[in-house]
């Protein structure tokens, strides 16, 4: 997997301060939410709400807060989930790609408030079309520790379906079909592997690299629209090893 992106992008995230880790809880919920009203509110028998599941508590998010949030999903809380699920493809500055995935249940706040975000930056929201530069795929990170055999985690991965795995100094990253994603992912876990990160994402064909003073710009804002509650992933191309953490 070219370019370590997502480990890159995990650990710059722990680094989030509060008001960030609320806004992480604030996009958890929601997906939660979601999960459970579209597949029910058991983990053992809804993947999609394990996987969030699995995410929250990577977060540290309290238990309390995902119990509401599967009780948003029949209305048992009071107020039944609203929202909806839609993707915008946009250019970041720099002519960087980038699918923006968000949870709103007001479309037209959202799309304003990613226009505003996006144009003023200098890229492009409308008319941008982008998908074709994405796959969706299973990525799999485990952050490698003296617990962790990198040589076991490539062969389990490898029988179990895997397409590409990367071996860094710190992490393993694991690339795979979206069918092989369940297997590798739980022949993974029954061997006892910790996951830093577990999801079915867009993956970029091709990482785009930039000097250092332009891929600030563009974390800048990728940072915004990170910050907005109604968006839960934006999938990019920036080439992540070249800037500092």
């Amino acid at each position: 997997m070219s370019g370590h992106s997502k480990w890159a992008t995990i650990k710059r995230a722990k680094g989030a301060n509060d008001a960030k880790r609320g806004a992480i809880f604030t996009r958890l919920g929601r997906e939660i939410t979601i999960a459970a009203r579209e597949g029910g509110g058991n983990p053992d028998s809804n993947f999609r709400l394990r996987l969030v599941m699995d995410k929250a508590r990577a977060a540290n998010m309290p238990k309390d807060n995902v119990e509401r949030a599967i009780a948003r999903a029949t209305g048992a809380g009071g107020d039944a989930a609203t929202f909806e699920e839609a993707t915008y493809e946009v250019y970041l500055p720099h002519k960087v790609p980038a699918m923006i995935q968000v949870l709103t249940d007001n479309k037209n706040r959202t799309v304003a408030d990613l226009r505003k975000t996006v144009t003023r930056a200098g890229g492009q929201f409308e008319g941008a079309a982008v998908a074709w530069q994405f796959s969706r795929k299973g990525v799999l990170v485990i952050e490698r520790n003296a617990k962790v055999n990198a040589d076991d985690v490539f062969e389990t991965a490898l029988e179990a379906g895997a397409d590409d795995i990367d071996i860094s100094d710190d992490a393993v990253e694991i690339t795979t079909s979206p069918e092989a994603f369940r297997d590798v992912r739980e022949a993974l876990t029954k061997k006892k592997y910790e996951f830093a990160s577990a999801e079915l994402a867009m993956v970029p064909s091709s990482y785009t690299e930039l000097d250092k003073d332009k891929a600030e710009q563009v974390l800048g804002v990728i940072d915004s629209l990170e910050e907005m509650d109604d968006v839960q992933q934006v999938y990019h191309s920036l080439q992540m090893d070249s800037v500092a953490a």
